[in-house]
């Protein structure tokens, strides 16, 4: 199966902007569909995004949605993660997550995880 790698977060001013990118290696990279979740201290890991295994599909929360935005490069295997206009409430441990042939649609499924990158966002 696939092993995932973040590149480093960060800290950034409210407003700001930050750009996460997920290494993938060990397997085909296609057969994945490729999902960001967060998880803030005490709290719950939450979705964030999802990208299909074309990249012609994508989900993305609520919370994030016209702010973030999900993309992926098959031929450098890698997926990432734009966040513009960040909030601290964006503050969290942000883990790349992957499955296969799964939907973008379903975030509860996912099996491979990165380790995760911390992105503070200061006010």
């Amino acid at each position: 199966q696939v092993q995932l790698v973040e590149s480093a977060g960060g800290l950034v001013q409210a407003g700001g902007s930050l750009r996460l990118s997920c290494a993938a290696s060990g397997d085909t990279f296609t057969f994945y569909t490729m999902a960001w979740f967060r998880q803030a201290p005490g709290k719950e890991r939450d979705f964030v995004a999802a990208i299909s295994q074309t990249g012609r599909t994508t989900n993305y929360a609520d919370s994030v949605k016209g702010r973030f935005t999900i993309s992926r490069d098959n031929g450098e295997n890698t997926v990432y993660l734009q966040m513009n206009s960040l909030r601290p409430e964006d503050t969290a441990a942000y883990y790349c997550a992957a499955r296969r042939l799964l939907s973008v649609f379903d975030t509860s499924k996912y099996n491979i995880w990165g380790r995760g990158t911390q992105v503070t966002v200061s006010s």
